[in-house]
């Protein structure tokens, strides 16, 4: 699998109305941790930015971010994207991923409609790749799903495993990058 960017026309670093209504959302790890580790931005971060990150967790300087478009981050500082892995489609149907603080990667949801269910089902991006995929679901978050997802509703473990069976080399390609 290719890592490398992918075009998508009119759509560089354009917010979705979906991620601008996750940024106004509420998340709460909880006092033990049994809530949501996500605090996601206002914008995506400058083509810069993501390229200053991901040099810094790679340790590869020659890279740039410009396959990747970051969204939110989690308490350590591990970063949610979205990655420009299908060329030519639109930022809302380019999978969602997690790079973590230690070097963690995965598969959130194949598109940006998964990836809402996932939030609904009370899990975010270092959850869903790094623990169970117990659901705890969350009203407000459903609500959101319902009104901005372009999918049926499915559990956040359907959709983490349709997007890890979709990208099963994800986390390698991610790994041969690294110095």
């Amino acid at each position: 699998m290719n890592v490398t960017v992918q075009q998508i026309p009119g759509e560089d670093r354009r917010f979705p109305p979906a991620l601008a209504a996750v940024a106004k959302a509420g998340f709460d790890v909880g006092d033990d941790d049994e809530g949501v580790d996500f605090e996601p931005f206002d914008a995506f971060e400058s083509a810069e930015e993501t390229t200053d990150w991901l040099r810094h967790w790679t340790g590869n300087h020659e890279l740039d971010g410009d396959a990747f478009r970051f969204f939110g981050m989690d308490g350590t500082g591990g970063r949610a994207a979205i990655w420009c892995a299908r060329p030519g489609r639109p930022l809302a149907e380019q999978p969602v991923v997690f790079l973590g603080s230690e070097g963690e990667c995965g598969v959130v949801a194949g598109d940006l409609s998964g990836f809402l269910w996932v939030l609904a089902d009370g899990l975010g991006p270092v959850e869903a790749v790094m623990f169970d995929h117990d659901a705890h679901p969350d009203p407000a978050l459903t609500a959101l799903a319902e009104r901005y997802a372009t999918t049926p509703r499915r559990t956040a473990e359907q959709i983490i495993e349709a997007a890890e069976a979709e990208f099963p080399t994800f986390c390698e390609d991610i790994g041969a990058l690294c110095r």
